[in-house]
């Protein structure tokens, strides 16, 4: 009976460390995501600044494709305008140390000056931790049909 409980107590005390970390950069990563769209919606260059990376590659859902620079640009100046953002659906997987992919949909609500977006997006996004802080890395988007958006 002994022998028994052995190998499951074992492997409960080996996973459980790891599942509470992952857990805890879960709560961490959430909360920098969190941050990054409330600053996308009220844009100011320094905060957003200090959320992206200087490595941003951000491909939207309609193909274009902006590097920090441009991406700020565009948000500061109100040529973008996120006025909705509501996460559908959105997980955190951790490839290696100092990489987190972030997959789900969203239902984003943007103005631009070619007109008005309300769409349901499935994306891929990166995180990387660089200099103890994670940065916001990468966006891949494509719009989803409306049978599929819902979730």
């Amino acid at each position: 009976m002994k022998k028994a409980l052995i190998l499951p107590l074992a492997l409960f005390l080996l996973c459980s460390p790891a599942a509470y970390a992952d857990n805890a950069l879960t709560a961490t990563l959430t909360a920098a995501d969190d941050a990054r769209i409330a600053a996308m919606r009220n844009p100011e260059r320094e905060v957003l600044a200090g959320i992206f990376s200087d490595d941003l590659h951000y491909a939207h859902s309609n193909g274009v494709v902006d590097s920090k620079e441009s991406f700020l640009e565009i948000l500061v100046s109100g040529k973008t305008k996120y006025v909705g953002y509501d996460h559908v659906e959105r997980s955190f997987t951790f490839p290696a140390p100092g990489i987190a992919l972030m997959t789900g949909k969203a239902r984003i609500q943007a103005e631009t000056a070619k007109g008005k977006m309300d769409s349901v997006l499935s994306y891929l996004a990166v995180w990387r931790e660089e200099g103890g802080t994670w940065k916001f890395l990468a966006w891949q988007s494509c719009r989803l049909p409306v049978e599929e958006a819902k979730p």
